[in-house]
């Protein structure tokens, strides 16, 4: 068995049983499958954006021409599919169902993942907010019956071309992979599924009427034999296609290839192989697509009334604009802080993310991810984009101005940028240079060259950094971060007293935190005032007005720091439920009442910058220096406890005074951004477990009408592992929170693997997105949670960070 874990898109995704045959008589692997699905991305996606997605899945593999295997047929995603996977509802008798939407590589490679090697769409796409649109496409299935095959679909695709070019329509063949040809034809979205229907069935009537001897058109199987049926009703809006560049589930590894006229006259034309696809060039399907336009994945990520970016009605691009074309650089802080370059071209902004902004020498590149075009409108954006929208957080123009191009291809733009006269650019020729992918996501280098278009030297620039965003304007103010502070915490790792110890001995020295039972907050201190973020990025910032308005004494320089919120109970220890009290709030008056009772306090144990610059590669011991010269005037709610050079007298101590456990650090560690490092050890006393909530077992007794139990999992491999059921701990407050919480998240779908029978038997099933954390005594062999107890939710983690704790 092979596995590993990749990151594609921002998303992290395991991927296992990369060797395992799913084409037995051509040795076709699933590696060898998701290979393909990534590499035919730039040309499958614009065919199945927008559209819910039905999938056929092998995951024994598909069999032989002999002994074929029987598919399972998923319509509803599959239960434990990543939270990140966008979807939409459809209705159905027995309640609605979420459809995958493939917009994205990450959500591709899942799918092939799970050996989804059948991708079918309908001829619809859903709006934006999840509406059901007009079909923007009409398709002909040509199905060949016994005794006939491609060539003879091929002339009857040329007589169906000769009708459609007569209405304005202009067909493109697609050969199926499988038996017959399907013919597309742009639609311009005004009629009904029911009206393409009708048109389609009319001319297969037509086309019937002319040629008898060939051609049927009736659902009747007996009528088939030696003739090609037009199969008009793939338009109905219930039915789907298989989608163009799909892979087909038969014995050999066929592609429902897109090819162009010249190739139906060929007399020997075949099917093609995945092999074959992926040797030729360009997409003769492109066309049938035209209509979606470059601002089609835009507005498909927006709502108009819901963000105030500027969202169009149409996909359409602008005429270009007389003189120079434009350019603007925004600092967006999202869940990452990093620049969007956008640069105008053909009638819209086409836009890179790059997260250390324009390099400043030439002697260091910045990497440039290459993300969806974005409407004219935007060169002059900047707001605040709401939480839980695409692109959530501040954004503002960090310089605009003209540029003159040199060369623009696919895989390489240079240009010379003009910004303002009192920006922060000023004069710069840059490169773009793509070393990944195609299109979306597609990784670029930029680069500031050497010498100015002239062949001048070229000098160095002033280095990008953070502005103070504090009102959510646009207006430019003094640094406030160095570039290189982003906001990913380092994490630790699980380990025993025994192996923390030894840890410590081979470091030379120990170095030992506290646990401190609450939420990690990382700060971005502009000289006045704190902005938090989660470890997930969430901005905590209006949660927390008792950390956030008030001046914490940290000195007048920027200062990224890192610690852990928490709200100390009677005894002046920190307890995670009652911080529960204050994680959830969104209403300010509720947050601000809450705040009275229940205070936090922000206790400090790393910094990543301080005084304009990045300390973040300085060792540990360094760092805690920089972090108590910090705070030497600080004022509470901060705090910064002290650090023990005993791990055995640490445990024992934070046993003896009721808190968490400890953390056991090598002081030469460096701060490494989002990782899990051995360099940093936690050692809990009691056991916890991060899960995600995927049911709920009605209450009985005194608990009736309310939530008697949760039913939780763990994600693994093979999707979300069942791993009990948790049903103590819990307030009537928590009850009635939970109860609104997971009441809109209801399902028919079980979101498990190997949940008991008896655990399922009067369960109700939710989405699997909300996360909690609970105690626990043990895991049982088969991983279920003995005497699990609640401690409360988690909404600073998301599913697909969830992983078993030892």
């Amino acid at each position: 068995m092979t596995e590993q874990t990749v990151r594609i898109g921002g998303h992290r995704l395991r991927l296992s049983n990369l060797d395992k045959v799913l084409y037995p008589e051509t040795g076709t692997t699933k590696g060898e499958v998701i290979d393909y699905y990534s590499r035919i991305a730039p040309r499958l996606l614009p065919h199945v954006s927008g559209r819910p997605v039905t999938r056929k899945r092998w995951p024994d593999g598909v069999g032989t021409e002999a002994d074929p295997a029987e598919p399972f047929f998923a319509k509803a995603l599959e239960p434990g599919a990543p939270a990140w996977v966008r979807r939409f509802p459809i209705d159905h008798s027995s309640g609605a169902k979420d459809y995958p939407l493939v917009d994205d590589l990450p959500t591709l490679v899942y799918l092939a993942q799970v050996a989804s090697l059948e991708l079918h769409v309908p001829q619809w796409r859903f709006s934006p907010e999840g509406e059901r649109r007009n079909p923007d496409r009409l398709v002909l299935d040509l199905d060949p019956g016994p005794g006939v095959g491609l060539a003879e679909c091929a002339e009857v695709a040329r007589w169906a071309r000769a009708i459609l070019n007569d209405m304005g329509l202009d067909p493109l063949p697609v050969t199926s992979g499988s038996k017959g040809i399907h013919l597309y034809a742009h639609l311009d979205g005004r009629p009904t599924s029911e009206a393409a229907s009708a048109i389609a069935k009319e001319l297969a009537r037509a086309i019937e009427a002319d040629h008898p001897d060939l051609v049927v058109s009736q659902m009747s199987k007996a009528a088939r034999p030696g003739k090609v049926f037009i199969d008009w009703s793939q338009n109905n809006g219930s039915k789907t296609t298989i989608a163009p560049y799909s892979l087909r589930g038969r014995a050999q590894p066929t592609v429902a290839a897109p090819r162009t006229w010249e190739e139906l006259d060929d007399p020997g034309l075949r099917h093609l192989l995945f092999t074959e696809v992926l040797e030729r060039a360009g997409d003769p399907l492109a066309a049938v697509e035209r209509d979606a336009g470059p601002l089609r994945s835009y507005i498909s990520k927006r709502t108009a009334a819901r963000t105030p970016e500027p969202v169009p009605e149409a996909p359409h691009a602008e005429h270009a604009a007389k003189g120079l074309p434009r350019f603007v650089i925004q600092e967006h802080h999202a869940s990452r802080l990093h620049w969007d370059l956008r640069l105008e071209h053909d009638g819209v902004l086409v836009s890179w993310a790059v997260p250390k902004g324009v390099p400043a020498t030439t002697a260091k590149n910045s990497l440039a991810v290459m993300t969806e075009d974005h409407p004219m409108q935007y060169l002059d954006f900047a707001g605040e984009i709401p939480r839980g929208e695409y692109g959530a957080g501040i954004m503002t123009v960090w310089e605009t101005g003209t540029y003159e191009l040199e060369k623009w291809r696919d895989d390489e733009v240079i240009a010379t940028l003009q910004g303002r006269d009192d920006g922060p650019l000023g004069r710069v020729r840059l490169a773009l240079i793509r070393t990944e992918g195609h299109g979306e996501k597609s990784q670029w280098l930029l680069h500031r060259m050497k010498t100015d278009a002239a062949g001048r030297p070229q000098s160095d620039g002033e280095p990008v950094v953070p502005l103070d965003h504090g009102d959510g304007g646009a207006d430019r103010s003094e640094p406030s971060l160095p570039a290189a502070a982003d906001l990913r915490p380092m994490l630790a790792v699980s380990a025993t007293p025994g192996i923390a110890r030894a840890a410590a001995e081979r470091w030379d020295r120990a170095w030992v935190e506290m646990k401190w039972d609450g939420i990690r907050g990382i700060g971005l201190w502009d000289g006045h005032r704190l902005r938090l973020r989660s470890r997930n990025g969430n901005d905590l910032t209006a949660t927390y007005p008792d950390l956030t308005a008030v001046d914490l004494g940290l000195g007048p320089d920027p200062a990224v720091i890192d610690g852990e919120i928490v709200a100390l109970d009677a005894q002046g220890r920190p307890s995670f439920p009652l911080l529960q009290k204050r994680m959830n709030l969104a209403q300010p008056r509720e947050i601000e009442r809450e705040a009275r009772r229940t205070p936090v306090q922000l206790y400090l144990f790393d910094v990543l910058a301080a005084d304009g610059r990045d300390v973040s590669a300085l060792p540990l011991a360094e760092r805690r220096g920089i972090l108590e010269a910090l705070t030497r005037d600080a004022r509470p709610p901060i705090v910064v406890p002290p650090v023990f050079d005993d791990v055995d007298a640490a445990v024992a101590t934070s046993g003896r005074f009721g808190l968490e456990g400890v953390v056991v650090k090598d002081p030469r560690s460096t701060y490494r951004r989002g990782e899990r490092s051995e360099q940093w050890l936690k050692v809990k006393h009691t056991r916890t477990q991060e899960v995600v909530i995927g049911g709920v077992r009605p209450g009985k007794g005194n608990r009736r009408g309310t939530i008697g139990s949760l039913l939780v999992g763990v994600p693994s491999a093979d999707g979300l592992r069942y791993a009990g059921r948790v049903g103590s701990g819990f307030t009537e407050q928590t009850l009635g929170r939970l109860s609104e919480l997971l009441g809109p998240l209801g399902s028919d779908t079980d979101p498990f693997v190997g949940v008991p029978a008896a655990d399922a038997r009067d369960a109700i099933w939710v989405r699997p997105q909300l996360v909690a954390e609970v105690e626990f005594a043990q895991f049982t062999p088969d991983g279920i949670l003995r005497q699990a107890r609640w401690r409360g939710l988690r909404p600073d983690k998301s599913p697909d960070e969830v992983v078993r704790e030892g």
